[in-house]
């Protein structure tokens, strides 16, 4: 229950406020560039903090760390629903994505820690409470907002976090150990934090996750518009067709770690997840008034590589060292690239005039995931490749 219920805080705040933007500029005033740069926080703090998460638990237990986080989320929350100026807000959503980003790194060390024989199971439960909760935020957002206020709409998830610490507080009190740092088992150090800089594994998995991050991001920001250019699409039928592409991940985390776990050569999952996104963006590019739908199905498929990375960060790790400081350069590098998505398909958008270059920019992103799928699956653990290039 603490694993889920901390994957359930780890979206919610990021669709949260875009649904009630107007009515939030009626308190709060802000304009495009506002937005935007509201737009841009979430991959930005989760690749900074991302990277720094590893090393707060040379001072602390995975679990203490993880509490603080919560405490992040919590504070983030409920400042941003408290919010009287617009630099407050992006002050509250900065903590509460910093919050989040910790807990996007610490919860796969978490799952090899204390379910390290069912680490597809539980991977994929969170993974899917993940998705979950990227759906949830926009469609209470809006009637929230109209009855009892956007402060409460953007703040109550607060409560959310809250019920998260429950379990792990209660952990804390049934477990001294969990209070105190175990070196070889939590502390990744700055040596393990460069060492994994020189290993291939490392970099194919951060190219792949960073893939799924970009094209998702892109689209969660462009896909409307696209539509409606180019399938001429009404608004009404953009909102569905970009609510069919957020959800149709959910059986995708649910169903691809547990599948990794069982398969002696991932690589093949990484080579479907990018023929999914070329096959998609071909349709968009060629066809895009006919079957619309399965173009976008296809697209939205593409990011089973995301599910599929967080399964790899405790597969293809030994300890839990290994662990923390691949899901850190992983997920921190990842959500670096991944920033630039939405900005680069807006820049070929306005320079080219149409969606030709920005669907071909994806699709060079999913050719870069077939180059990345050939050293991912090739057989052995973290530990071997960092191993490997010292010796070299």
């Amino acid at each position: 229950m603490g694993i889920l219920l901390v994957a359930a805080n780890l979206r919610a705040a990021v669709t949260a406020l875009s649904p009630i933007f107007d009515e939030i500029t009626h308190d709060v005033p802000f304009g495009a560039a506002g937005i935007g740069l509201l737009g841009a926080l979430p991959p930005i703090c989760f690749a900074v903090f991302g990277i720094v998460a590893p090393l707060f638990t040379r001072r602390a237990s995975l679990e203490v760390v993880l509490l603080v986080s919560l405490a992040a989320i919590v504070v983030g929350d409920l400042l941003r629903g408290l919010s009287v100026s617009f630099w407050m807000l992006v002050a509250g959503s900065v903590l509460t994505f910093a919050g989040m980003a910790v807990g996007n790194v610490l919860l796969p060390p978490l799952v090899k820690r204390y379910f390290p024989d069912r680490v597809g199971l539980m991977t994929s439960l969170y993974a899917t409470v993940l998705a979950v909760s990227t759906l949830v935020p926009p469609l209470l957002a809006v009637p929230v907002a109209d009855s009892a206020g956007w402060r409460y709409s953007v703040g109550m998830w607060a409560v959310l976090g809250v019920i998260a610490a429950l379990p792990w507080l209660a952990v804390l009190v049934r477990r001294p150990d969990a209070r105190r740092v175990d070196a070889e088992v939590e502390e990744p150090g700055s040596t393990a934090m460069g060492r994994v800089w020189h290993a291939p594994l490392a970099w194919a998995m951060a190219v792949t996750f960073a893939a799924s991050s970009l094209n998702a991001y892109a689209l969660f920001a462009w896909l409307p518009e696209l539509l409606h250019d180019t399938a001429h699409t009404d608004a009404a039928q953009s909102g569905a067709l970009l609510s069919l592409y957020a959800g149709i991940g959910i059986p995708a985390s649910l169903l691809i770690p547990a599948l990794a776990s069982r398969m002696r050569n991932v690589g093949l999952l990484v080579y479907l997840g990018a023929a999914f996104f070329i096959v998609g963006y071909l349709g968009l590019i060629l066809w895009p008034g006919v079957a619309t739908w399965l173009w976008v199905v296809l697209a939205g498929l593409g990011p089973l590589l995301f599910p599929l990375c967080l399964v790899l960060i405790n597969l293809r790790t030994r300890t839990h060292e290994g662990a923390v400081a691949l899901s850190g350069f992983v997920q921190g590098l990842g959500y670096v690239l991944g920033a630039l998505g939405p900005i680069v398909v807006g820049a070929l958008h306005d320079v080219s005039g149409g969606w030709l270059w920005p669907l071909v920019f994806l699709l060079g992103t999913a050719v870069a995931v077939v180059f990345a799928g050939t050293v991912v699956a090739r057989p052995g653990m973290l530990e071997d490749h960092v191993a490997h290039a010292r010796s070299r």
